[in-house]
């Protein structure tokens, strides 16, 4: 069996390394138009930071190395030109000498990834990306060459990564996004830490602009703001790179990518498709999606492999989990966010909460801020995002295995997770959103959301903010009537009877408490969910 496979970075490699694990005989060939295989491109602006020193750091394998471990033959700086289904062969060309060549196949799998998006600017052709190690060695050029003021252009995570790095590496960086919140993964409220962050930081953000021109040692903006910008990185995001495919006449999917079934099969049954250029299922609709991630990518070279050998394998709708870091802070997500159930008019209930990542009596305890999106109708997860300094990345972890395993909201206050005060309380933010989501789902409580509140009040609803009377003096929101939860029991009476009651506290589980307080003699009571630090923090400006 001769399996030819184009593309030797993430999916590709998988492919390769787990096949050869299966099949000692298989003829495996790789074709890798660049001069790298097997790379940590995730890793890449790390290194231009300088948190990963030495760049050989982010080359896992040479094709030597692979040819001496796996009897691989690995040919860098080979391009596949096209692919003939009917004859199943693909024309090469070697990039150092020019020379062309045919190579039949028995089976092929395509890993071409995808390409960053270039906008058509005027100058654009001054703007850098970093999407390989050639990328990289180009930027690492011009931060060597004196480079000292920067505009990197897209808000995403790779734009915060990189904008990260390069102020790390001291240079004066300027961060453009075009929506009016930077990681548009995430809602808006959750967004806005992780701006302050990227600001406290000496990051500028131009949201809700984009770039107009591309001058010699400037940026334009569409607003008419000209940012100094020596060096200019695009990171608007990349597109599948699917010309081989169909040229080739393979069925492209509604999403621009390579259309794929289960076992990763395009529409030609010799021909796999894995990683960014191959369209994934969506766990939520079942419809086709795109998600660029380096772990999908792996787990579907592997189940290629495995599909070669007539193995059984199982494709599985992908979530979209995704973490980045942002200085001090983490952010993560996974599922949908709300935003996009909105626009998908997909109804659901959110809940927010804000917990210490461990005991709270443990010295070093961060704030953790928690969101979920639910199912109202089958209390199933949808989504859910997370920030902070710690522990970001074990609740979002979890709650991403909750999705996949299709546990409920509810069935998350069950779960037992691993308690030791350094590590987590005894209600882990996870069991505590399981608690929220039951409460929900059982009509304990009621909740309205920051957006929410000011229809509400315009409906006559009593807004009542019940902390203690420091917090209120520190910050409340306007309009608000103040009554300390600990005087509510005996002052309940202040309130109008027959009149909708909207209470707050810091976070929302004083709220809870003075909700279930009131409700129980006579009031109709509504709790604002995640309390005044999520209206605060969605709230204020920028």
């Amino acid at each position: 069996m001769k399996v030819i496979i184009i593309g030797g970075v993430a999916g590709g490699m998988s492919a390769a390394t787990r096949l050869r694990r299966l099949d000692e005989h298989a003829d495996i060939v790789v074709l890798e138009r660049g001069p790298h295989v097997s790379y940590a491109n995730c890793g890449l602006p790390y290194h231009l930071g300088g948190v990963i020193p030495e760049r050989d750091a982010l080359l896992l394998h040479t094709p030597q190395s692979l040819h001496d471990r796996f009897r691989i033959d690995v040919r860098t700086r080979h391009e596949a030109l096209a692919i003939s289904p009917a004859a199943r062969t693909v024309t090469v060309r070697d990039l150092e000498t020019g020379a062309e060549t045919t190579e039949h196949y028995d089976h092929l799998v395509l890993s071409p990834g995808a390409h960053p998006i270039v906008p058509p600017l005027p100058g654009a052709e001054r703007g850098l990306t970093l999407r390989d190690v050639t990328d990289t060695d180009t930027l690492q050029a011009a931060l060597d060459g004196g480079a000292r003021t920067a505009t990197v252009i897209g808000g995403g995570f790779v734009g915060v990564e990189v904008a990260e790095n390069l102020r790390r590496r001291g240079l004066a960086v300027t961060l453009v996004e075009l929506a009016d919140q930077v990681l548009t993964p995430l809602d808006p409220e959750m967004a806005r830490p992780l701006a302050d962050e990227l600001t406290a930081h000496g990051i500028g953000l131009h949201l809700g602009t984009s770039a107009a021109k591309i001058l010699p040692d400037t940026v334009e903006l569409a607003d008419g703001t000209t940012l100094p910008a020596d060096l200019v990185v695009f990171a608007i995001g990349v597109r599948p790179e699917t010309r081989l495919a169909r040229e080739a006449g393979l069925a492209i999917g509604p999403c621009g990518g390579i259309a794929v079934d289960g076992r990763q099969r395009t529409s030609d049954p010799h021909i796999h498709a894995v990683g960014d250029a191959a369209e994934k299922t969506d766990h939520l609709t079942g419809e086709p999606t795109l998600i660029p991630l380096a772990n999908l990518a792996n787990r579907h070279g592997r189940l290629v492999a495995d599909a070669l050998t007539g193995r059984s394998v199982r494709g599985r709708p992908a979530v979209g989990t995704a973490i980045v870091q942002v200085f001090t802070l983490t952010a993560a997500a996974t599922g949908w966010n709300e935003k996009r159930l909105r626009a998908a008019s997909r109804p659901h209930r959110v809940l927010h909460l804000h917990p210490a990542h461990h005991a709270g009596y443990y010295p070093g305890a961060a704030p953790l801020a928690l969101k979920l999106l639910i199912d109202p109708a089958t209390d199933a997860v949808l989504g859910a995002q997370a920030v902070g300094a710690e522990g970001v990345d074990k609740r979002i972890d979890v709650l991403a295995t909750a999705i996949t395993a299709g546990l409920t909201a509810p069935e998350l206050a069950d779960l037992e997770l691993a308690y030791a005060p350094p590590y987590s309380s005894a209600k882990d933010p996870v069991n505590m959103a399981g608690y929220i989501a039951d409460n929900l789902t059982t009509d304990t409580v009621r909740t309205l959301q920051w957006h929410e509140l000011p229809a509400a009040t315009a409906a006559g609803a009593l807004l009542l903010d019940v902390r203690t009377a420091a917090e209120h003096q520190a910050g409340a929101i306007p309009g608000a009537r103040h009554i300390p939860l600990d005087d509510l029991r005996d002052r309940h009476t202040e309130l109008p009877a027959g009149q909708r009651i909207v209470v707050y506290c810091h976070a929302g589980l004083r709220g809870h408490t003075a909700a279930r307080l009131l409700t129980q003699y006579g009031h109709t009571v509504t709790n604002l969910d995640g309390g005044y630090l999520t209206w605060h923090t969605a709230t204020r400006i920028p």
